[in-house]
Order: C-alpha cells, then sequence, then structure tokens
C-alpha cells in the first residue's frame, strides 16, 4: 500500500478515534460518575484523557510504514 494512502486512512481513522473516544468517555461518565465528587471526575478524565494516546501510538506507527533499513 502506498504511503500516502496509508497516511490518508490514518489520519481519517484518527480523527474518528478521537471524536468516538471522546463521546464514549463522556457517557460512561455521565452515567456512572453523576454522584461523585470532584476529585473522582478530575481522576476520571485524566486517565482517559491519556489512554485514547495509546490506540493512537499504534495508529501513528502503521501509517509511518516500515523502519528504513541502512
Amino acid at each position: 500500500m502506498p504511503l500516502r494512502l496509508k497516511k490518508l486512512i490514518g489520519t481519517i481513522l484518527l480523527v474518528a478515534l478521537v471524536v468516538v473516544y471522546a463521546v464514549v468517555a463522556t457517557i460512561v461518565a455521565v452515567a456512572q460518575l453523576a454522584e461523585s465528587s470532584w476529585v473522582v471526575h478530575l481522576a476520571y478524565f485524566f486517565f482517559t484523557g491519556l489512554l485514547w494516546v495509546l490506540p493512537a501510538m499504534a495508529l501513528i506507527k502503521w501509517m509511518a510504514g516500515p523502519k528504513a533499513q541502512g
């Protein structure tokens, strides 16, 4: 697969990942943390705000293609 096509597909998937992840994280927070204190909300959004980076890193690594041999 050409690198430009991989980058296009990866960019679209990355945007979709961020949007879907944000919506799901917010729905879970509203449904499960409604009566929790602000500290629990802060911790939840801190960790979920960092957690999306793991699948994004894998996607970006795939987009970059194989390492150059040399």
